[in-house]
């Protein structure tokens, strides 16, 4: 019989709260996450707005020596994680710090540290460069530095599939607990992207919003004047391991993990599929190993970008996979608050599946004004429902035609 993989703790984060009940109560109330951007003068940038996380502080989490040790994005990380541990009531526990294993989805590491290396690089010399480049800008860091912070002497791995990495984490950790390699997985995934550099490049490709005098408004997935996505930043970690362990611990079941699936486009870097048939047989692949019909799920947390590719593709998709059931289905993107937190947004909104069900809430699409005659199901636009939930799942789509799924069932 195979394990039961239950969800014991969960951290958060974001840009609309840096603890769960804080995310989540913001979630709830439709919260907009987006500004203009602060963290460096973004004057010669065509898109000037961001999510970026507000009034975080790591010494909450870590000492202020080790937080000097880390880039941003392992900061967020060891942070989420430190959260998700304590209430998993982890410490002192007693589990072996062998059986317990990190999977940590990361994009493109301590991108803020190779900018500011490099450019000392260029100005003065290698020998200017900060002493701590490699270990700080690495995407590996996060979950070596999540290990360190906790103990954890089982494997620490990271996957990068650009902005589907914090699904495929959570998807490698259930099968790692399925297969007996760990017996408790620290699993999410986390992103710090807003600099000019990687800006810089998005804006190359057209990508991100440039509603710079309505920051507001600007993350508007489904919308027919969306005009991009808005990059957010933060980080999403699960505590996740077997039904019948978590039990004899005593820590209580969340919510259960009970399906993944993954698949490739193999069509375009920077695109998705125009059919859906990637993403439509990733949710298939993840509803047949929960077990689940397309009928027997509630809510469906959509990459849903607000970028004008994206959004009609996932509708197609997301017909293609559920059938006459894709019209009672409610779908939100909760990016119209976050932004689009690149390899943090799987796990965060792997989250928000977890707390609708444990809440019997449909979390909103916010700035859903002009619906997209293309994008034609119910988005729950703008107020959020309350409403019994028994499973949902939850899409990412990442550049290279990365697509992974999860399922969350009630525990």
């Amino acid at each position: 019989m195979r394990t039961k993989v239950v969800v014991t703790g969960m951290g958060v984060v974001s840009p609309i709260g840096n603890d769960l009940p804080t995310f989540w109560n913001n979630i709830k109330a439709g919260k907009n996450g987006v500004g203009p951007v602060t963290r460096f003068d973004a004057s010669r940038l065509d898109a000037r707005i961001g999510a970026e996380v507000k009034d975080f502080d790591p010494t909450l989490y870590m000492e202020k020596k080790d937080a000097r040790k880390m880039a941003l994005f392992t900061q967020f990380a060891v942070a989420a994680a430190v959260q998700a541990w304590n209430q998993a009531g982890l410490e002192g526990a007693g589990v072996p710090k062998d059986r317990i294993a990190c999977v940590i989805g990361n994009g493109i590491g301590g991108i803020e540290i190779f900018s500011e290396s490099h450019k000392k690089m260029l100005e003065n010399g290698p020998g200017r460069m900060l002493p701590m480049t490699v270990p700080l800008m690495i995407a590996n860091e996060a979950s070596g530095n999540i290990a360190m912070r906790l103990g954890i002497h089982g494997p620490a791995y990271t996957a990068v599939t650009a902005c589907a990495s914090g699904t495929d984490a959570i998807g490698q950790a259930l099968d790692m607990i399925r297969v007996g390699r760990a017996d408790v997985v620290v699993a999410g995934g986390t992103e710090a992207a807003i600099v000019e550099f990687a800006m810089g490049g998005f804006c190359m490709l057209k990508a991100l919003s440039v509603r710079n005098d309505d920051p507001e408004h600007a993350s508007r997935p489904f919308d027919r004047d969306r005009d991009g996505f808005v990059i957010g930043e933060g980080a999403g970690i699960l505590i996740m391991e077997g039904e019948e362990h978590a039990r004899k611990r005593g820590a209580k079941p969340l919510v259960e993990l009970a399906g993944y699936g993954a698949s490739c486009d193999a069509y375009h870097l920077t695109s998705p599929d125009p059919e859906g048939e990637g993403g439509a047989r990733a949710i298939g692949l993840a509803l047949a190993d929960a077990g689940l019909k397309p009928e027997e799920i509630q809510y469906y947390n959509a990459h849903g970008t607000s970028t004008q590719i994206n959004d009609p593709t996932e509708t197609l998709m997301v017909k293609k996979a559920f059938g006459d059931h894709a019209r009672k289905l409610k779908i939100s993107s909760t990016k119209s608050m976050t932004g689009h937190l690149i390899a943090a947004a799987g796990a965060v909104e792997a989250i928000v599946c977890a707390m609708a069900i444990i809440d019997g809430f449909y979390p909103p699409t916010i700035n859903l004004a002009n619906p997209d005659p293309a994008c034609d199901l119910d988005y729950v636009p703008n107020v959020g429902i309350h409403g019994k939930i028994d499973a949902a799942a939850s899409g990412s789509l990442g550049f290279g035609g990365h697509n992974g799924v999860l399922v969350v069932r009630r525990a």
